[in-house]
C-alpha cells in the first residue's frame, strides 16, 4: 500500500479522498487540517505521495509545499483545489510538486495523477 498524507482543511474532502481510495493500492496514514502541521508530521510519517490543499489557515498549501520541498526534494506532493486557473497551476510545478488534482475528486483522474506523480 502506497502511504497518503491528506492536508486540507475540509473534512469533507478528506472524507470523499477516504471513500474515493477505498479498494485500492493507496491508504491515507496522515490527516492535516493545516500547512503548518504538514510541514512538522510530513517528517514522521513519509508518505509515498501527499495531496495539498492550497487555500488554508495558518500556512497555505503552496508555502507547505515549498517547506516540504526545501527539506526533503524527493517529497511527491500534488495540489488539490478547485482553483484551476492557469497561474495557480503554473505556481505549482514552479514549486516542484507533480501536478494537479481537481476538486470535487473524480475516482478515475484521481487514481490517474497519483499513478503520474508516483512514477517520475
Amino acid at each position: 500500500m502506497k502511504k497518503i498524507m491528506v492536508v486540507d482543511d475540509s473534512r469533507i474532502a478528506y472524507a470523499q479522498l477516504g471513500r474515493l481510495l477505498k479498494g485500492t493500492d493507496y491508504e491515507i496514514t496522515k490527516y492535516c487540517r493545516d500547512g503548518l502541521s504538514a510541514v512538522k508530521a510530513y517528517e514522521a510519517c513519509m508518505p509515498d505521495l501527499v495531496t495539498m490543499d492550497i487555500i488554508m489557515p495558518d500556512m497555505d498549501g503552496f508555502e507547505a509545499a515549498k517547506a516540504i520541498l526545501g527539506k526533503w526534494p524527493d517529497a511527491r506532493i500534488l495540489m488539490a483545489s478547485s482553483l484551476a486557473y492557469d497561474e495557480t497551476m503554473e505556481k505549482a510545478e514552479e514549486i516542484g510538486t507533480r501536478g494537479f488534482v481537481f476538486k470535487p475528486f473524480e475516482r478515475d483522474s484521481l487514481i490517474e495523477a497519483f499513478e503520474k506523480a508516483l512514477a517520475d
